[in-house]
């Protein structure tokens, strides 16, 4: 009983801060200027446990008292995970805390091992895709930010010696680069650079292209013209006369005779006739139609 009384009273006299473990593992994860607070989880059974973090820089050292300054978008988080970017803006060693809270109860600050600064950002390379337009050698770059500028070597294939260089402060579209001549491939590789640490990256993969010839691009286009006009001008009379045959006997209907009644030749009847001063009759032909025919049959 007197130890279980002990117990009951040991949190107050300690101070409910004593129940939650400080967080633990306290990290930056920084690549091309993106910065990420993270840490291990503080796990109380049944609760849901918050974090708030918290940064003091250069200046609140040594300026003002060694004061921490709140971090709003990391205020009483549920994440082990926080962007602190847009506080880490200057260049200067900075400490970052981090404390959990359920309820009323808080934890002590877990503190960052050392100092962080934005200088030691992990920096890559930009995305790029070389495009031959013609004879026009471009280049397409990643959009990384503001604080990005690249910088792009190009070189005829075999002429590394001769490498040429254009720096790119603002990617708003494809960047125009050279005029390339016919035959040789050209060479393309960029880096990274942030000017307010004054560090770049390492150079992206090598991309080769090759001018295309647009001479022959119209000649393709026009071959490919000229054999389908042939197959329309071959096909378009066979497909006519078939219309027209579906039509004529979609719309026109013939009545067909029974065999019994057909004709195959008309026939004719000679007919003589004489005048009344004996003179030779002329011969006559008459070509009696089938209904008649039928008629004199029946009779």
């Amino acid at each position: 009983y007197h130890f279980s009384f002990f117990f009951f009273l040991l949190p107050r006299i300690l101070g409910e801060d004593a129940l939650l473990p400080a967080p633990q593992n306290i990290s930056i994860l920084s690549t091309n200027m993106k910065h990420f607070l993270a840490w291990s989880p503080v796990i109380i059974q049944g609760e849901t446990v918050r974090y708030s973090v918290e940064f003091q820089g250069e200046y609140e050292r040594e300026y003002a008292n060694e004061s921490w300054i709140p971090i709003c978008e990391c205020s009483l988080i549920t994440a082990t995970v926080c962007n602190i970017t847009e506080d880490i803006s200057a260049t200067v060693a900075y400490n970052l805390r981090v404390r959990a809270d359920v309820g009323a109860r808080r934890s002590e600050w877990g503190t960052l091992k050392g100092f962080f600064n934005r200088i030691t950002t992990s920096l890559t390379p930009p995305l790029m895709k070389v495009i031959a337009d013609g004879y026009h050698l471009l280049v397409e770059l990643e959009d990384m930010g503001p604080a990005f500028q690249f910088c792009v070597l190009y070189w005829k294939k075999g002429q590394e010696s001769r490498m040429r260089q254009k720096v790119v402060k603002e990617v708003s579209s494809v960047v125009h680069l050279d005029t390339m001549e016919a035959g040789p491939d050209y060479c393309v590789k960029a880096q990274t650079y942030v000017e307010a640490i004054n560090r770049s990256s390492s150079f992206s993969q090598t991309q080769c292209v090759r001018a295309q010839d647009g001479r022959s691009m119209w000649l393709v286009t026009a071959l490919i013209a000229s054999a389908g006009f042939a197959v329309a001008a071959l096909t378009l009379p066979f497909l006519t006369w078939k219309t027209s045959k579906i039509f004529q006997h979609s719309f026109c209907s013939f009545a067909v005779l029974p065999e019994t009644l057909k004709v195959s030749e008309p026939p004719t009847q000679l007919i003589l006739c004489r005048s009344e001063a004996t003179e030779q009759c002329d011969l006559m032909v008459r070509v009696i139609p089938s209904e008649e025919v039928l008629r004199l049959w029946i009779q």
